[in-house]
């Protein structure tokens, strides 16, 4: 199985750059399941349910969330019925609406698609990620041994610990939120896929997707200088493809993606 992934979609730029790549991604990397992470990308934060549904008709097959995913109110009308959206599964369940983890058919083969939030510097402390794995995977086992994990946390420590503790286990830990794509794409000894970070898909010319000047405003001043969006310019679309064997789950290969004003997108690369 072939799995296509792009990272956190920012602001109206980022969506634009999604639906002018991922129909020619799709046509070059042929995945079998395309997932986009969608939390920034209603102005930056959360999402709407027409941005999820334009999302669904570019090409993805699921959603993933992250820290974001309730600051767009509108997630609240629809997130019950959105079956392809999947929010951190770590929140309280019994009090939190959404799925945390949706399952992919691809003729025979099923998929589970997980999103965890890590807990370090992230602002708020969810159920612990490591412990919220286990107990998932002690369902989603039954059912397949293709597990693909959004693990969308700040630290490349709690990053690559969890990878590490589920190395075997799941077939790929990729890694959002921090918006940039880290040179570290290798697959671990037992056979799970691992990437820091993905990195963003949005405006190429600003500050993780924001505006430069405001955010050099902030650190200069170190007051709380109110982040604006870039939406125009020049864009990026940062993302990787994971290549899983489909009778035992492990991944084969995993393949950085990068489109950017220095690394422009062909079909003959």
């Amino acid at each position: 199985m072939r799995i296509l992934f792009v990272g956190d979609v920012m602001g109206s730029r980022g969506r634009q750059m999604l639906t002018a790549y991922l129909p020619k991604l799709k046509s070059r990397y042929r995945p079998q399941v395309t997932i986009v992470n969608g939390e920034n990308a209603a102005g930056g934060r959360g999402i709407t349910g027409k941005i999820y549904k334009e999302f669904l008709q570019a090409g993805a097959d699921v959603i993933t969330m992250g820290n974001h995913v309730w600051d767009n109110r509108d997630i609240f009308e629809f997130i019950d019925s959105a079956k392809k959206l999947v929010r951190p599964a770590n929140f309280p369940s019994p009090t939190t609406p959404g799925l945390g983890q949706v399952y992919v058919q691809v003729n025979q083969l099923k998929l589970a698609v997980i999103n965890l939030q890590g807990n370090a510097l992230m602002g708020q402390t969810l159920d612990n990620p490591f412990h919220k794995a286990d107990q998932l995977l002690a369902q989603i086992t039954q059912e397949t041994k293709l597990i693909f994990i959004d693990f969308h946390a700040e630290t490349t420590a709690e990053k690559e610990a969890f990878a590490w503790y589920l190395d075997g286990r799941v077939s790929a830990v990729i890694g959002t939120h921090t918006h940039v794509q880290t040179n570290d794409a290798r697959v671990l000894p037992q056979g799970t896929a691992y990437l820091t970070d993905a990195g963003m898909t949005g405006a190429y010319d600003a500050v993780l997707g924001v505006q430069s000047e405001k955010s050099i405003e902030r650190f200069l001043t170190q007051l709380p200088t109110r982040y604006v969006i870039k939406d125009n310019g020049r864009g990026v679309l940062g993302g990787c493809v994971v290549d899983l064997d489909d009778l035992n789950g492990h991944a084969r290969k995993i393949m950085p993606v990068v489109i950017n004003a220095d690394h422009p997108f062909s079909f003959d690369d």
